[in-house]
């Protein structure tokens, strides 16, 4: 039977994130974790498996959390088009708020291990997939209500604010002016009305 785990799950995950999202997942040694966590190579496997292992874990935990945030904020409280205002305009105020511009874990490790990763691909897709049915579903709830134009298929409609959400946080990595990602955000949104 092994030793109880003396340390913060939670805390020691939190760190290895950080880790992976400020270097990337090749860049991040073992080192690089032991020293992030405080853990010896020994405890850090033990806990959590390779390095590999480690870092889907983190990245099924980062998912988990972001598609929370947009499932509350898009059937939350306010109308369907206060709502897709309030997610669209708010990737791009947070995006423009962060001083180091890291964007979204999940965008820089598809990114990144696109090629050599089936695994992280299809979180990605998955994680995608379920942002655009939030999307649709809150395109066609506001449609309903009358606040976005009918005439449009809200599919399409639900894949290009995907789009512009995607696009306006490559953009915000490329230091783009903040009131430019802003306006970027509000263009496409005066094209749902």
């Amino acid at each position: 039977m092994g030793r109880p785990r003396n340390f913060d799950e939670k805390q020691v995950l939190e760190s290895v994130r950080e880790q992976f999202w400020n270097q990337g997942y090749g860049a991040t040694s073992l080192q690089d974790l032991t020293d992030a966590t405080g853990l010896g190579k020994g405890s850090l496997y033990g806990a959590f498996g390779d390095k590999r292992q480690l870092f889907l874990h983190v990245l099924d935990s980062y998912r988990a959390e972001q598609l929370d945030g947009v499932r509350a904020m898009l059937t939350g409280p306010g109308t369907a088009l206060e709502r897709l205002t309030n997610l669209v305009e708010g990737v791009a105020g947070g995006f423009a708020g962060d001083p180091r511009r890291r964007g979204c874990l999940m965008v820089n490790s598809t990114s990144e291990l696109h090629s050599s990763e089936p695994d992280v691909v299809s979180r990605a897709r998955t994680t995608y997939q379920t942002v655009e049915d939030l999307l649709i579903a809150c395109v066609r709830e506001a449609q309903q209500d009358g606040s976005v134009t009918s005439d449009a298929d809200p599919q399409e409609l639900g894949r290009l604010l995907l789009a512009v959400i995607q696009g306006i946080e490559f953009l915000a990595k490329t230091d783009m002016d903040d009131a430019a990602l802003l306006q970027i955000a509000r263009s496409a949104l005066k094209a749902l009305v």
